[in-house]
């Protein structure tokens, strides 16, 4: 479409939904009972008698509503198919032709961002969810699990594995009425209304949002760490606190595959703690004291927690002697773990 004839096609949308307070008032009240004298409609609305008349004149030239110049003069309702009908073509029409010229701008990655629109926050809630390669924890409430359903299914599908705590466990559809396994690996809910919405994709690109937030109230946020050092805190928080105090809801009983890839080694350990049989690891970090970029690979010699799950710790045998590897800031091991692989007969290729 040449750029004037878009230009008067855009006006003429525009234009044709550029209703007052008056004009909506009165096309509700006549679509609702069909037909009314200017009277009635000063009777069944708050727009001032003198006004009616300008009113129901401009829907008229718009043609939402007929008027019959009679005494008194009536307004008769449209079937709204009908006075829409040709706008929602040309909207379509419009639409596609705006779609044909957008540019989409340049967004850069940046580490952290505080982010405070309800929708801004479940579109970076969504690119989370989207964004997964292995692995995707969230904390959500019973109706976000409602409206993500069909993308978690597709990322369940495509091998991510997925665990999801649910709040408030009260409201979370029973095992009988939902299907679980379609949508997540585990699933647990949590007691009350104070845990928040979070999302972590392989360790490393997360949010924490307030549950008000993502209801909508002011003056709430949404923080997003993307390959941010501290995107460590949400990881750290969703396992050590939340996981920890909520209650298993469903397990997928389907035995692992492998090669598997995780992005925290708490649920790494977790899935080898329940295993029988020899494992191997690739793991990528840094170590320690020195900081240095380190690949450990070797046989999976132990797994433990501490008892209050704070300390997770993996012990591979190398060909220079066992390392102890631990998850983000670890402190007591020799390296720190980024992405951990994990494989059967040999130590998987980064």
């Amino acid at each position: 479409m040449p750029s004037d004839d878009l230009e008067a096609a855009l006006e003429a949308v525009i234009s044709r939904f550029n209703l007052g307070e008056y004009e909506i008032a009165a096309y509700l009240a006549v679509l609702q009972h069909g037909e009314l004298t200017a009277s009635e409609i000063a009777e069944r609305t708050d727009i001032p008698q003198p006004r009616v008349y300008d009113t129901v004149r401009s829907l008229g030239e718009v043609g939402l509503v007929e008027l019959k110049e009679s005494r008194p003069m009536k307004v008769l309702a449209i079937d709204p198919r009908e006075s829409f009908g040709d706008i929602q073509d040309s909207l379509d029409e419009l639409v596609e032709d705006l779609s044909s010229r957008y540019t989409a701008p340049a967004r850069e990655p940046e580490a952290v961002s505080l982010v405070k629109s309800r929708p801004t926050i479940l579109r970076y809630l969504e690119d989370i969810i989207d964004a997964a390669e292995y692995e995707l924890m969230l904390s959500l409430t019973p109706s976000l699990l409602e409206r993500f359903e069909s993308t978690l299914r597709s990322r369940q599908e495509a091998g991510i594995a997925i665990e999801i705590l649910l709040s408030p466990a009260a409201e979370a559809p029973e095992p009988s009425d939902f299907d679980y396994n379609r949508v997540a690996t585990t699933v647990k809910g949590r007691r009350g209304i104070t845990t928040p919405v979070v999302a972590v994709a392989d360790g490393n690109y997360s949010m924490y949002a307030t549950r008000e937030s993502v209801q909508g109230v002011p003056d709430r946020y949404g923080v997003i760490f993307n390959r941010s050092e501290l995107g460590f805190l949400v990881s750290g928080f969703l396992n050590t606190v939340l996981w920890t105090t909520a209650d298993e809801i469903a397990v997928d009983e389907s035995e692992l595959s492998f090669p598997r890839r995780y992005g925290t080694i708490r649920r790494c350990i977790s899935d080898l703690a329940t295993l029988d049989g020899e494992f191997y690891a690739t793991i990528e970090g840094r170590e320690v004291e020195s900081g240095d970029s380190w690949v450990v690979q070797g046989r999976v010699d132990e797994v433990s927690f501490s008892p209050n799950r704070e300390v997770a710790t993996l012990v591979v045998v190398t060909d220079d002697g066992p390392v102890d590897v631990g998850g983000q800031v670890a402190a007591y091991e020799d390296i720190e773990a980024y992405e951990i692989r994990v494989g059967r007969d040999a130590p998987p290729t980064v």
